[in-house]
């Protein structure tokens, strides 16, 4: 199985934020943008000759509203709500300036079972992404549009799948609009 991956577009307002599940908007024009490179892309690799263009997003908008932009040039928009962004519970649309650095501190020192603000652990992010991957058919292209946290568990998944996880080593944030591949046996 082929797996592309793209970061959704930068949302409004998030800016020193804690961004998780908060369903933040998306600039038309920056989602609309996105789809287009995402079309281009498959098409110049012939992605979707055998199958059909098939688009996986999260039910939160600065995915959902790239997807949908594709399903309107009549591609498959699929919704899974595990590829949503980790659930940072209390900690969501608080800026992280008004966090207790105490409480930040706490999680990074259990960074792999602590659960900031109440939310989802990262192992718990760590198993639905898991979950999704398992349930992809192999030799098939799956596209998906996602959120920095599920695809870094995505990179440690593939990369140190039977490591536990800490704040040191968890991957960095893709940029908004990159594209990362993978491929599975």
């Amino acid at each position: 199985m082929e797996l592309i991956v793209w970061r959704h577009p930068r949302p409004h307002g998030v800016e020193g934020r804690c961004i998780g599940q908060v369903d933040v908007k998306v600039n038309r024009r920056k989602a609309k943008r996105l789809a287009h490179r995402i079309r281009r892309h498959a098409r110049r690799q012939r992605l979707f000759e055998r199958q059909p263009a098939v688009v996986w997003t999260s039910p939160l908008r600065r995915c959902y509203d790239v997807g949908r932009i594709l399903r309107e040039w009549g591609w498959v928009h699929r919704v899974d709500a595990r590829l949503s962004e980790v659930n940072f519970g209390g900690w969501d649309g608080r800026l992280w300036a008004d966090i207790a650095k105490d409480d930040i501190d706490a999680w990074c020192d259990n960074f792999a079972d602590a659960r900031p603000g109440g939310g989802e652990s990262v192992k718990q992010l760590l198993a639905r992404c898991g979950e999704f991957l398992a349930e992809q058919p192999t030799g098939r292209t799956c596209l998906l549009i996602g959120h920095a946290g599920w695809i870094n568990a995505l990179c440690w998944l593939t990369d140190q799948p039977d490591a536990v996880p800490s704040a040191s080593d968890w991957p960095a944030a893709v940029k908004y609009g990159t594209k990362k591949n993978w491929t599975f046996p």
